[in-house]
């Protein structure tokens, strides 16, 4: 898996202070895409171990304490980024008890195939749908078009047809 960005500190993509990781690659190619560049899959520089060691210390860290991670692209769902993001998220979720993760995806849940789900499993809040640039809302928050959803992940394996989303304010 290559990435385009790593932002150890963040608080603009999701609630508090968070790490924030930028896959490469992307099938939905949005008119209007803000990261044009994280298309190709081959774009950017590798993930490499040392980086994931040094994601897992900063999210451990308690002198700027994170409340999570974010993952955002491109797109962590592209079917070649899925067992990687899997791993990653496993790893997450083995070493830093307590903290929430976010996730950004051009699929919508209803169209997400069996190995995206496994990913999903590992997530808190899952940001869904392509972005439509007819629906741009510079009001959003952490969404940019107003098909985009910020859906509970725990709702969402309990009903299929319940959508929650998250108050602008949270």
């Amino acid at each position: 898996m290559n990435i385009h960005a790593y932002y150890p500190i963040d608080v603009v993509n999701g609630p508090g202070t968070r790490c924030t990781l930028f896959v490469s690659g992307c099938e939905h190619r949005c008119r209007g895409c803000y990261n044009p560049r994280t298309w190709r899959l081959d774009s950017g520089q590798p993930f490499t171990l040392a980086l994931e060691e040094q994601l897992i210390a900063d999210l451990n860290d308690t002198k700027v304490p994170r409340r999570g991670l974010s993952i955002s692209g491109g797109d962590p769902m592209h079917p070649d980024n899925v067992p990687h993001v899997r791993r990653l998220l496993h790893r997450v979720r083995r070493c830093c008890p307590g903290k929430d993760i976010w996730l950004w995806t051009g699929y919508q849940w209803e169209t997400l195939s069996e190995a995206q789900q496994t990913v999903i499993a590992l997530v808190d809040v899952l940001i869904d749908g392509p972005f439509i640039r007819e629906e741009y809302d510079p009001q959003l928050r952490w969404r940019g078009s107003k098909n985009q959803r910020i859906l509970k992940t725990a709702e969402l394996g309990q009903r299929k047809d319940l959508f929650t989303t998250i108050p602008a304010a949270s």
